[in-house]
């Protein structure tokens, strides 16, 4: 039996207490902790657990029963909480962001492999079908090479959202909707394609005049021999997120589509519907997966600890995508080109150099204890 801790007891943290529920039997919720009072008892009585109750993490970690340490707590404390639960002896998973800077998931690399345990990083977007069955698509090599990618990551938050005492400050969020809503998009690209070598940004607020933070990025990426587009917001309606890559041979896409060409005698195009048949074949022919989402990742850490093996996705991967969103800040903040990786003696490799270096759109002037009402995690890419 697993004992599990979650630290933070806010809204992302009923999608793990749901995904771990399911698996009883094999898991039990032994603590919560959140600093705001009260908070964890309430989340203890929605679920009937028997569980005790923090409000300091610091507690829990004493404990020599807990087993797996949770933090769904805001950015801020995802490296500290992280890094001081691997160093009491605890398997940690983290919500993402990993963190807010590569400083602060480097130390909680070292963290990881000084105390032998297990960091996973929640990228749960991997555990959908789509996405799953795009990654094969393009490593099976049926559409050949990427040319060009265009991620949209595209919601819709009002203005209250920003309300939150821990949302639209850099020092608290780390980041606006680049870090906090594209990083599901941004971990899916580069669980693809890898980092690009040279991101050129720009950064906006264009309708959230209570927040520092930004609410709109636009990116172009350079990769050997293709170019991707990025667009990170939370002032689209309809929030239609999509990846689309455009290949030698076809299109292919999540949500899924294809559309395959080639050319005519004078250059121009013909649909090959014999490659767009092959390639929807390959795709149908995937398995399903029995557990999606947040319910797949959090099964397959379970799993990892039983049976002593690495998580699908850990700290390196929760690190690439820091590093590209370091580097659209960057880009963005400085108004310049900015190649990677990244050099840890950059001012930006450090959450202080990050700060003192990003625009304030807005100084925040609201900070509610909470906000009422149900949480959307995106789409299902169907």
């Amino acid at each position: 039996m697993i004992r599990i801790a979650i630290i933070g007891t806010g809204n992302i943290a009923n999608a793990h207490m749901r995904a771990f529920l399911r698996q009883q039997g094999r898991c039990e919720v032994a603590a919560l902790c959140d600093l705001v009072p009260g908070k964890a008892e309430q989340m203890k009585a929605q679920y009937g657990l028997k569980a005790d109750c923090y409000e300091d993490y610091r507690q829990l970690l004493a404990r020599e029963d807990i087993d797996l340490v949770d933090v769904c707590a805001p950015p801020f404390l995802h490296a500290q909480a992280s890094i001081d639960a691997l160093r009491a002896g605890k398997n940690v998973v983290c919500e993402k962001p990993m963190a807010a800077s590569l400083e602060e998931c480097d130390a909680m690399l070292k963290a990881r492999d000084e105390s032998g345990k297990m960091l996973s990083v929640i990228a749960q977007n991997r555990f959908r079908k789509p996405i799953r069955d795009l990654k094969l698509l393009l490593d099976s090599g049926l559409a050949g090479k990427v040319r060009s990618v265009q991620v949209d990551s595209f919601w819709w938050r009002g203005h209250s959202y920003y309300d939150l005492w821990w949302r639209g400050t850099w020092e608290k969020e780390g980041g606006g909707c680049t870090l906090n809503h594209a990083v599901h998009h941004i971990d899916m690209l580069c669980w693809m394609m890898g980092l690009p070598e040279k991101v050129t940004s720009l950064l906006a607020n264009v309708g959230h005049d209570n927040a520092e933070v930004e609410d709109l990025s636009v990116s172009i990426l350079q990769y050997p021999g293709a170019v991707g587009q990025l667009t990170a917001s939370v002032v689209h309606h309809g929030e239609e997120q999509q990846l689309v890559f455009q290949c030698e041979k076809a299109r292919i896409s999540a949500p899924f589509k294809v559309y395959a060409s080639v050319e005519k005698p004078n250059g121009f195009p013909i649909r090959n519907e014999t490659l767009e048949k092959e390639i929807a074949a390959y795709a149908d022919s995937l398995p399903p997966l029995e557990l999606e989402g947040h319910d797949g990742q959090l099964e397959d850490v379970l799993t990892a600890l039983e049976q002593g093996r690495a998580p699908a996705i850990g700290g390196e991967d929760g690190r690439r995508t820091i590093e590209l969103i370091t580097a659209i800040f960057k880009s963005g903040a400085l108004g310049e080109t900015v190649r990677l990786p990244l050099d840890p003696k950059d001012p930006f490799y450090t959450v202080s150099g990050i700060m003192a270096a990003v625009p304030h759109f807005h100084e925040k002037n609201t900070s509610a204890a909470d906000l009422e009402g149900e949480i959307t995690l995106g789409s299902s890419y169907r």
